[in-house]
């Protein structure tokens, strides 16, 4: 199972990122990469860096079970691998749909002084972010078909990163570039899943 999640996350990684920004590039002449957020040591720049160790973590998870690194107890068992590998499959489908929806507002990072369209159609219609929701389901997927410390570690790292991100970073710049419009958006979908977090104030 391990060979099978390093090509799933190869897969998805090149997808997501790769093939994403050069799409983006083509069609808006930007990348879309705007990196780490706030001064070093701050909650946002941690974000960042949390983020950065995720994904590498992703990759050596794999990588370390096929050096012979234990798997954790009780759980490296075929349906809790089939069940991953059902919920990866299903986060990696649900990343790219979730990008696309963006369309020319999708970004990796910030900028303060960048201002983009506010995107509440398809996914976005239910949930605030729906390609973080997407990337841990596709990250827990992976943990459990390769169920070890390493791929645990970057999934609360993963979890982490992406609560400062959109905490910390995301939605104070959405409240200051769309104001009431964000604020109207934010109290009827969720932050993470449909009806959970949304904005009332």
């Amino acid at each position: 199972m391990a060979v099978i999640a390093l090509v799933l996350y190869l897969v998805w990684f090149a997808i997501a990122f790769g093939i994403r920004a050069v799409v983006h590039r083509r069609r808006t002449g930007d990348a879309g990469f705007r990196g780490l957020s706030g001064r070093p040591g701050s909650a946002a720049w941690w974000a960042g860096v949390l983020f950065v160790l995720a994904i590498v973590t992703g990759l050596i998870s794999p990588i370390a079970a096929l050096l012979g690194l234990d798997s954790l107890p009780n759980l490296a068992t075929r349906p809790v691998q089939l069940a991953g590998l059902a919920l990866a499959l299903a986060g990696m489908a649900a990343t790219f749909a979730a990008q696309a929806a963006m369309g020319a507002s999708w970004r990796v990072g910030v900028d303060p002084a960048e201002r983009t369209g506010l995107v509440t159609a398809g996914a976005f219609s239910r949930v605030r972010n729906p390609i973080f929701s997407a990337m841990v389901l596709t990250a827990a997927g992976l943990t459990l078909m390769v169920p070890n410390v390493v791929g645990l570690s970057g999934l609360i790292a993963l979890i982490v990163a992406i609560q400062l991100q959109v905490r910390i970073v995301e939605e104070p710049y959405l409240l200051d570039v769309h104001a009431a419009d964000y604020r109207s958006y934010a109290a009827q979908a969720g932050r993470f899943v449909p009806g959970i977090g949304r904005i009332t104030v």
